[in-house]
C-alpha cells in the first residue's frame, strides 16, 4: 500500500523513497508481476516518470520495456505505454524545450543521452524488427507512438538505422503503408519518419521510389490544396526533395512517370497575389527548389535537355514565366522564380527561343530580358534578386549564338532604335555607372555575350560611344581601358579586366586594336610592376593575364608590339618570374574557387562579388600557355615556326597522297563495276550456250529419228511405191520444217559471232585501262580469268558451229534422199499402215512424257514452296521455344527465391517458437502459471460460447 500511496499521491508515514527507488520498485513490478493488470500499471507509471527521471528510466528499465513489447502482444493499451516510455527516454526535443535558458553543455548532455540510450536499443538488430512489426498493428495506441519512436531512433542514428531496415525484409514497403493511413496524425507523422528515413541514403530512395511514393505524394500535395495547402504539402515536399536531390535513376523515373505535367498546377497563381501567407511562401519555394533539382546543372546533360523538353511541351515554362512577369509576387519567391527559370533555359535552344519572345504585361511591351537587366543596374533592387538576374541572363547565352548575335546587335549603329531601350543599352549604361555592383554585373553579363562567339567580339569592336558633347565617339574597347586607367573601385576594375580577357582570347584582331592603343601597354607594365596592398593583387594577376593574351593570340601586325618585343618589355620592366607570380595569384584567391564550383553567382555580401563562373575556366585554361608562352626565347620560337612550316609541308604531301589515293580509288571502284557487268553478261552467255547445247541434243535425238524413218523408207520402196508416197508426203512436211530449223541456227551462230567480237574489244579495252592503275596485279588476275572463262566460251562455239555444220551435212544427204525417192509413187502397204501407227504411238508417248515432266516441274515447285514455309515455321517454333526457355528459367530462379524467403521466414518463426518456449519455461521454473496454447484455445472457446449465450438472451 505504500508503494501505491507513493506513486498516486498519498501520504505515508516515514522517509519518502527517492525516484531512483521508485522506479527501481516498478520495474521490479513489471519483471515479476503475473498479472497484467499490475504490469500495465507499473508501465504507465514508469511513463509519467520518464520524462523527470530521464536517465533512471532509461538505465533501469528499457530491457523491461522491450521484454513487454515482445511479451505482451496481445494487448494495446500496455504495448502503447511502453513506446510512449521508450520514446520519451530516447528523443531529444523535449529536452531541448526544456533546456533554452540552460547552457550549452546541458544541452550537449541531453542530446548525447539520447545517442546512449538509441545505442543501447540497437545494439540487437531484433529490436528494429520488433518495431516494424509492431507498426502493422492498426490499432492507434501503438501505431502512433511506434512511428514517433523509430522516428526518434533515425534522428539520433540513422545511418545504423537505416541499414537494419534496408536489410529487414519488406521493411520500407510496411513503413510506406503509413501514408495510406485513413488518420491523418500517422500518415502526418509517417511522412517526418519517410524524411528522416530516406536522408542521404539512396538505396532507400530508390525503394520508396519504386513503393508508389511518387503517386501518393503528389496525391496528398492535390488533396491539401497544392501551394495553399498547410504544413502537410511542407512535408511531402521535403520528402520529394530527399528522393530526387543527386539521385539520377528517381529523377529519371519522376519523368518517365510523367510527373513532371503533375506539378504544372502549383504554380497557377491568381491575379490577386495581395496577403500571401508565411506557409505558401515556405510551399513555393519548395516547389520552386523541385523543379531546379530535375533541370540542376550538376546533373547529366540528357537527363537536363529530357526534363527542360519535358517542361516546355507541358507549359511548365511558360507558367513560370507568368510568375516572373507578375505584379505582387514576395520577393525571395520572385528571385528563386527567376533562378529556377535560369535552370529551365540553360542550354536548351527551344526554352532560350521562347524566353526570348516572353514580354512584360507593361505599355508598351517590353521583353522580359530588357525588364530583368533594369532591375539588374538598379543599385535600389535587393541584392540577390540583382545576382539571379544576371544567373538569369547568363543561362539565356549559355550556348546560345543566336541569343549572343542579339545581344550584341542592339549596340551596333545600325540597329540602335532611339525611342525604345535595348538590352544593349542597359549594358553600357550599367557598365559605365557609379555604382561599382552594377559596373561588375553589366561586364560579366557582355562577357557572356561573346563567350565562345569570335564572331561577336569582331562585331563589337564597331561599336561607338558618345562620351560627351563635341568630342568624337570612341570605341568600346576604349572607353573600357579609359575607366580602367582611372584608378576605380576594385570590383569594377575587376569586372572591366574579366570582359577585356575575354573579349580579346583567340581573337587576334582584337588583340591588335588592344594594342593599337599606345597607352595601354605602359598601363597594364606600370600596375603589375608595382607593388601594392593585398587588395590591388589580384588586380595586378588580371592584368598580367591580359597582357599575356596580348603576347599568345598576337598575329605581329604591329611592329611595334610584337610577340617578341612585349616580351622583352616584360623582362625588363617586370621580370619573367614576377610576372608568373603575378599572373598565378588568381587562382590561389579564395574567392576563385568559390566561383569556379558552380555556375549560379551565390555571394554573402556585395563585395565578395569578384569572379565569374565562367572565367574561371578561361583562366584555367589559359594560365599554363601563356606561362610557357613568356618563357620561351627567340630561338624556341624559331624552331617552333620551323617545325610548324615542316608540319604543314608534310601535311601537303599528304594530302596530295591521299588525293592520289581518291583517285585510284574511284579508277579501282569503276573497274570493279566493270568486271561485275562483264561476270554478269559472262554468266548470261553460259545460259545461252546452255540453252543451245540443250536445243543441239534435241536436233540430235530428231536426225536419229529421221535416219531410222529414211531407212525403213528405203527398204520398203522396192516393195510397194503407195508406201513412198506417203513417206514422200511426211518428209516434206519434215524438211521444211528443218529448213527452219536450219535458218534459226545459222542466225544464232552469227549472233555469237557477234557477242564473241565485242567480248574480246571490252578484254582490250580493259587490259589497256588495268595496266594504267596503282592495283595492277589485282585487275590483271580478274582480267585472266574473263579471259580464261571466254576462250572456253569460244571452244564452245567453234564445237557448236562443227556439229552445226556436220548437221548441215547430213540434212543435204537427206533432202538429197527424199528428192530421189519423191518420183516414185506407191499404194500404200500395211507396212505403210504400221509405220504410220508406230509413229503416232511415238508421238503420244513423247506428248505424255512432256506433260508427265511439266507436271513433276510444278510438283517440285510446290514441294519447294511448302518446303521454305516448312523452314520458316521451324525457325519461328525456335524462336518461340527459346522465349519460353528464357521464361522457364526467370520463374525457376523467382521459385527458388521465394523458396529461400519461406525458409528465412520458417528460421525466423521457429526462433521465436524457440524464444517464447524459454521465456514460458523460465517463468514455470519461476513459479508463475503459464498457459499453453489448448488451454488458451478453450478460454477463447469458452469465451464465444458464453457471449453467444448472452446475444441469445
Amino acid at each position: 500500500m505504500n508503494f501505491f500511496r507513493g506513486v498516486m499521491g498519498g501520504q505515508a508515514a516515514g522517509p519518502q523513497p527517492s525516484g531512483a527507488e521508485t522506479i527501481q520498485k516498478l520495474c521490479d513490478r513489471v519483471a515479476s508481476s503475473t498479472l497484467l493488470e499490475d504490469r500495465r500499471d507499473a508501465v504507465r507509471a514508469l511513463k509519467s516518470l520518464s520524462k523527470k527521471y530521464r536517465m533512471e528510466v532509461g538505465t533501469q528499465a528499457m530491457d523491461h520495456l522491450i521484454n513487454i513489447l515482445q511479451t505482451d502482444r496481445s494487448d494495446s493499451e500496455i504495448l502503447g505505454y511502453a513506446l510512449d516510455t521508450l520514446y520519451n527516454i530516447i528523443c531529444n526535443d523535449e529536452e531541448e524545450e526544456q533546456d533554452e535558458s540552460e547552457d550549452e553543455n546541458a544541452q550537449k548532455q541531453a542530446d548525447d543521452l539520447g545517442a546512449q540510450f538509441t545505442d543501447k536499443f540497437i545494439q540487437d538488430p531484433e529490436h528494429i524488427t520488433l518495431l516494424l512489426t509492431l507498426l502493422e498493428e492498426f490499432d492507434f495506441h501503438v501505431r502512433w507512438p511506434g512511428v514517433k519512436l523509430l522516428t526518434a531512433l533515425l534522428k539520433n542514428q540513422g545511418v545504423q538505422v537505416q541499414g537494419i531496415i534496408l536489410v529487414s525484409p519488406m521493411g520500407v514497403s510496411r513503413l510506406m503503408d503509413l501514408l495510406a493511413d485513413s488518420r491523418e496524425v500517422i500518415r502526418n507523422d509517417g511522412l517526418l519518419l519517410l524524411q528522416q528515413l530516406t536522408k542521404g541514403n539512396a538505396a532507400i530512395q530508390k525503394i520508396v521510389a519504386f513503393e508508389n511514393a511518387f503517386e501518393r505524394l503528389l496525391d496528398i500535395i492535390t488533396e491539401e490544396g497544392s501551394s495553399d495547402g498547410g504544413i502537410v504539402v511542407e512535408d511531402c515536399l521535403l520528402l520529394l526533395l530527399n528522393l530526387l536531390k543527386n539521385n539520377s535513376s528517381n529523377q529519371n523515373f519522376f519523368k518517365e512517370g510523367s510527373y513532371i505535367q503533375r506539378m504544372k498546377p502549383w504554380f497557377e497563381v491568381g491575379d490577386d497575389n495581395a496577403g500571401w501567407s508565411a506557409q505558401k511562401v515556405t510551399n513555393l519555394h519548395l516547389m520552386l527548389q523541385l523543379v531546379r533539382v530535375m533541370v540542376s546543372p550538376v546533373n547529366s546533360p540528357g537527363a537536363t535537355a529530357s526534363c527542360q523538353k519535358s517542361m516546355y511541351q507541358c507549359d511548365l515554362l511558360q507558367q513560370l514565366c507568368t510568375i516572373l512577369m507578375a505584379t505582387g509576387v514576395p520577393a525571395d519567391i520572385l528571385t528563386e522564380t527567376i533562378n529556377t527559370v535560369s535552370e529551365v533555359i540553360r542550354g536548351s535552344q527551344v526554352n532560350q527561343d521562347y524566353f526570348a519572345s516572353v514580354n512584360a504585361p507593361s505599355n508598351p511591351p517590353r521583353p522580359a530580358i530588357v525588364v530583368l537587366l533594369m532591375s539588374m543596374v538598379n543599385e535600389r533592387q535587393p541584392f540577390v534578386l540583382r545576382c539571379a538576374v544576371l544567373y538569369c541572363f547568363q543561362c539565356f547565352l549559355y550556348k546560345n549564338q543566336k541569343g549572343q548575335g542579339e545581344i550584341v546587335a542592339t549596340l551596333l549603329p545600325s540597329t540602335i532604335d532611339a525611342n525604345s531601350i535595348s538590352a544593349g543599352q542597359l549594358l553600357c549604361g550599367g557598365l559605365f555607372s557609379a555604382d561599382s555592383l552594377s559596373n561588375w554585373c553589366a561586364a560579366v553579363a557582355l562577357a557572356h555575350a561573346l563567350q565562345d562567339n569570335l564572331t561577336q567580339k569582331e562585331q563589337l569592336l564597331r561599336v561607338q560611344l558618345a562620351t560627351s558633347l563635341g568630342k568624337p565617339p570612341v570605341s568600346l574597347l576604349q572607353q573600357c581601358t579609359n575607366i580602367l586607367s582611372q584608378g576605380s573601385k576594385v570590383q569594377t576594375r575587376v569586372g572591366l579586366l574579366m570582359l577585356l580577357c575575354t573579349w580579346i582570347s583567340n581573337c587576334p584582331i582584337a588583340v591588335t586594336h588592344f594594342l593599337h592603343n599606345q597607352e595601354n601597354v605602359p598601363f597594364l607594365t606600370a600596375q603589375i610592376s608595382e607593388n601594392l596592398g593585398e587588395d590591388e593583387r589580384l588586380v595586378q594577376g588580371l592584368c598580367a593575364l591580359l597582357l599575356g593574351i596580348c603576347i599568345y593570340y598576337n598575329d605581329n601586325s604591329l611592329e611595334n608590339y610584337t610577340k617578341e618585343k612585349l616580351k622583352q618589355l616584360i623582362e625588363k620592366r617586370i621580370g619573367k618570374e614576377n610576372f608568373v607570380e603575378k599572373l598565378g595569384f588568381i587562382t590561389k584567391h579564395e574567392l576563385y574557387s568559390r566561383a569556379a564550383q558552380k555556375p549560379q553567382p551565390v555571394f554573402p555580401s556585395p563585395e565578395q562579388m569578384l569572379f565569374d563562373h565562367e572565367f574561371t575556366k578561361l583562366v584555367k585554361e589559359l594560365e599554363g600557355v601563356i606561362t610557357k608562352a613568356v618563357h620561351k626565347s627567340t630561338e624556341e620560337e624559331k624552331k617552333e615556326e620551323e617545325v610548324k612550316k615542316t608540319l604543314e609541308q608534310h601535311d601537303n604531301i599528304v594530302t596530295q597522297y591521299k588525293e592520289l589515293i581518291r583517285e585510284q580509288d574511284a579508277q579501282i571502284q569503276e573497274l570493279k563495276e566493270q568486271v561485275a557487268s562483264m561476270t554478269s553478261q559472262n554468266e548470261q552467255m553460259q545460259t545461252t550456250v546452255t540453252q543451245q547445247l540443250s536445243q543441239i541434243q534435241q536436233h540430235k535425238d530428231q536426225y536419229n529419228i529421221l535416219k531410222l524413218k529414211l531407212g525403213k523408207e528405203n527398204q520398203s520402196q522396192s516393195s510397194s511405191q503407195g508406201d513412198g508416197s506417203q513417206m514422200n508426203g511426211l518428209q516434206t512436211e519434215e524438211l521444211s520444217q528443218l529448213r527452219e530449223e536450219v535458218e534459226e541456227l545459222r542466225k544464232q551462230h552469227s549472233l555469237l559471232q557477234t557477242q564473241l567480237g565485242d567480248k574480246d574489244a571490252l578484254i582490250n579495252t580493259l587490259k589497256s585501262g588495268a595496266s594504267q592503275t596503282a592495283d595492277g596485279p589485282a585487275g590483271g588476275s580478274d582480267n585472266t580469268e574473263l579471259l580464261q572463262e571466254l576462250e572456253a566460251l569460244r571452244n564452245q562455239v567453234q564445237s557448236q558451229s562443227t556439229e552445226i555444220t556436220q548437221l548441215k551435212t547430213e540434212r543435204q544427204d537427206l533432202l538429197r534422199k527424199a528428192e530421189a525417192g519423191s518420183s516414185d509413187t506407191a499404194v500404200p502397204t500395211s507396212d505403210g499402215s504400221l509405220d504410220g501407227a508406230k509413229m503416232a504411238e511415238l508421238e503420244g508417248r513423247l506428248t505424255a512424257q512432256t506433260s508427265e515432266t511439266q507436271r513433276l516441274e510444278e510438283e517440285v515447285k510446290r514441294l519447294s514452296e511448302s518446303r521454305a514455309e516448312l523452314e520458316q515455321q521451324l525457325a519461328s517454333s525456335t524462336s518461340t521455344v527459346a522465349i519460353l526457355q528464357t521464361e522457364k528459367t526467370k520463374l525457376q530462379t523467382e521459385v527458388q527465391e521465394s523458396k529461400k524467403e519461406q525458409d528465412d521466414l520458417l528460421m525466423l518463426l521457429a526462433d521465436q517458437d524457440q524464444k517464447i518456449h524459454n521465456l514460458k519455461q523460465r517463468l514455470k521454473d519461476l513459479g508463475e502459471t503459464v498457459e499453453d496454447e489448448d488451454d488458451l484455445d478453450a478460454r477463447d472457446q469458452t469465451d464465444d460460447d458464453d457471449e453467444e449465450d448472452e446475444d441469445e438472451d
